[in-house]
């Protein structure tokens, strides 16, 4: 990886913001994220974010924090938070933007334990694809303290494959129909395409109760979003 998203959230940080990232899939054209975005403050955010935010309790860890806007408004909150990013430009900004523990680190990479686990801004998308989904929650719920929560949103995207007269044209010898190429460039410079995993609840569900965790819709947004909350699972509940 080239990490174009660590050099532009770099570039707005240091006061060098001339144009923001465009991003695209496998499925839809490009789209632009602008910089300004990825440093937002709490009011600013989401109601999806806030939610998860406002149930955030305890020791927390910030999954693919990015600038590290959710970290910093727990951290305001009196929390301890452990903030972690693959964008080691990322993870620059998000300590010179006052995170007090911010580490470059692959999730499956993390072995202490946490209360609250938060993936935001489509956190399933770490996943990559559906196969992998049963090996990131096994190990996410290793992460976890007792009473200890995953606070994670998605979209179901079967949306994007519906025609004009309401049917849907998703291909059922295809994989699932939630995984993605992510493309992105910066500055006309391009980054290795990535997988990325929009999970519906109902699929979310099934695979957290194949791995041992209930899963709770906590709210939906208003485009087939959606925050679900994940525990352990108590005895004799799957």
């Amino acid at each position: 990886m080239k990490d174009l998203f660590g050099q532009a959230l770099l570039d707005y940080q240091n006061g060098n913001y001339t144009e923001d990232i465009v991003t695209s899939t496998s499925i839809s054209g490009e789209d632009i994220l602008p910089l300004p975005y990825l440093f937002r403050d709490f009011k600013d955010m989401p109601s999806l974010e806030q939610k998860a935010l406002k149930l955030a309790k305890g020791l927390v860890l910030d999954v693919g924090c990015g600038a590290g806007s959710h970290s910093l408004y727990l951290q305001k909150k009196g929390l301890k938070v452990k903030a972690i990013d693959i964008s080691k430009g990322g993870i620059e900004v998000a300590k010179k933007r006052g995170v007090v523990d911010a580490e470059e680190k692959n999730i499956l990479d993390e072995t202490k334990s946490f209360d609250t686990i938060l993936l935001l801004m489509n956190g399933t998308g770490i996943f990559q694809e559906l196969s992998q989904v049963s090996k990131y929650l096994t190990h996410l719920k290793s992460l976890l303290n007792p009473d200890g929560q995953i606070l994670i949103d998605s979209s179901d995207i079967k949306y994007m494959y519906e025609d004009e007269d309401g049917g849907f044209w998703v291909d059922t010898n295809a994989g699932y129909y939630g995984e993605l190429d992510y493309f992105l460039s910066y500055k006309g410079k391009k980054e290795t395409p990535m997988k990325w995993l929009y999970l519906d609840f109902e699929t979310l569900k099934l695979a957290c109760n194949a791995t041992g965790l209930e899963c709770e819709l906590v709210i939906e947004g208003a485009h087939f979003d959606y925050l679900a909350r994940l525990s352990p699972a108590k005895a004799g509940i799957l």
